[in-house]
């Protein structure tokens, strides 16, 4: 048998549910391989677990929490809905919102620690998916009804409840970006290979291309990106316009879906 380090340990351990001791038997009796130790601990019957976890997470819930000039965001992923409405799943998730606020590492050393617990009191698999994690002046959180999409928005100055109303926003219009500089330049020049074929489809002579493409390009950064969308609480002002002298300086959206 060779030795095994306490992370393999606690790895096998959140795929599998099993005790600590167990999986440390399994993964040294098959020389570090996980795949083999969880076919030993299938063989001995007590590791149900480890079939869960080859089904899809595709339904899950998103929690939030503030404190402190902080906000954080974990997507709690599951198999199925009526799970993601469970206490159980509910209990999980918040708590390891408010250990986000520790910081990314912080959350996701408690879900190591729980997580197994939750699979085999839920009885199919759960993994804790996205973290975001940020701080500023002004912070604020908009978690959907559903709990399947939800935004976390920092700002430089004015109110939370702007910052709600930004994540708000965010949430039904689903800006990719912050601003237009942030719109990468890969995804530019694959837009760009998209506008140059309709505009020869258009028939417009090749000479104008680069003219034409360089409104396009402004369009497109512009429709992308949260601070130049039309604020849909009042079209007639986009969402700089909103906010005033105050900043988006952090941004983040998340979804289930």
């Amino acid at each position: 048998m060779s030795p095994v380090s306490a992370s393999a340990v606690s790895h096998l351990r959140a795929r599998t549910g099993v005790s600590i001791l167990a999986c440390k038997e399994a993964l040294e009796e098959a020389n570090g391989d996980e795949e083999k130790a969880i076919e030993l601990l299938r063989k001995r019957g007590i590791a149900q677990a480890a079939k869960k976890a080859e089904r899809a997470q595709t339904e899950g819930r998103i929690f939030s929490a503030e404190a402190g000039g902080k906000a954080a965001l974990v997507l709690l992923r599951c198999e199925t809905d009526f799970v993601a409405r469970a206490d159980a799943f509910t209990a999980l998730g918040n708590a390891l919102a408010q250990e986000a606020l520790q910081g990314e590492t912080a959350a996701r050393a408690l879900a190591d620690a729980k997580i197994p617990e939750a699979v085999q009191a839920l009885g199919e698999n759960v993994s804790l998916d996205e973290v975001a994690v940020a701080a500023a002046p002004v912070v604020g959180t908009y978690v959907h009804t559903n709990g399947k999409v939800a935004v976390l928005v920092g700002l430089s100055g004015g109110s939370r409840e702007a910052a709600r109303d930004v994540g708000m926003h965010a949430a039904a219009m689903s800006p990719q970006y912050r601003s237009p500089d942030e719109v990468s330049e890969d995804i530019i020049a694959k837009e760009k290979e998209i506008w140059r074929e309709q505009l020869k489809k258009e028939g417009k002579p090749e000479a104008m291309f680069d003219k034409i493409m360089i409104g396009k390009e402004k369009k497109f950064r512009e429709e992308n990106a949260l601070v130049k969308q039309p604020f849909v609480k009042d079209p007639s002002k986009t969402i700089e316009q909103y906010l005033g002298s105050a900043q988006v300086t952090a941004y983040v959206r998340l979804s289930v879906l």
